[in-house]
């Protein structure tokens, strides 16, 4: 199934650093897939975001979609709300495989470029793992901002690097201490 034929929903909740807005399709077996999301209130923003092959046609604004719970359970401390949210993106080998690696990257410790570049087996390849981040459309569900520049600074982030600074700091004062 593709998502461009499915229906396809959006919901925006405020959260600290502003508006978080959720697309959602449905997925094969029932459950709600995050296909974007992002610090705007514009669903406009997102869908380019979407591989073309999973770009809904329709996107219906809803009030209550349920994985704004696992928004909210994020924002009131539960770091690992978002980790076993269903996400579909889709690209080449290299980016598919990636974007599943930034999800074991631990909330309260970001890595390196460098670093997430090791994580993915090619550590030389920095710059294909920097643009794995940049090209992430479901911002949070897969944790891009948890990656760094090699100085240690921000680096950059889609959604404007006060909200990466924002998420940073939440995930490291509420994050589980590492064995």
């Amino acid at each position: 199934m593709t998502a461009s034929t499915a229906p396809a929903r959006h919901a925006t909740l405020g959260t600290p650093p502003g508006p978080f807005t959720v697309v959602v399709a449905t997925g094969s077996d029932g459950q709600d897939v995050v296909l974007a999301s992002g610090w705007t209130a514009d669903v406009g923003e997102l869908l380019p975001l979407v591989h073309p092959t999973l770009r809904p046609t329709a996107v219906e604004r809803v009030e209550d979609l349920p994985l704004l719970d696992v928004v909210e359970k994020f924002v009131a401390g539960d770091v690992a709300a978002i980790d076993d949210v269903p996400v579909q993106q889709r690209s080449g080998p290299f980016l598919t495989e990636a974007w599943q690696v930034l999800r074991t990257v631990p909330a309260g410790h970001p890595d390196t470029y460098a670093a997430f570049a090791a994580r993915c087996g090619r550590p030389a390849a920095v710059r294909a793992a920097a643009n794995a981040c940049a090209r992430n459309a479901a911002a949070l569900f897969v944790p891009c901002h948890r990656v760094l520049g090699s100085d240690g600074g921000l680096g950059g982030f889609r959604w404007g690097t006060p909200v990466k600074r924002w998420l940073l700091d939440h995930e490291a004062a509420h994050a589980p201490v590492a064995a």
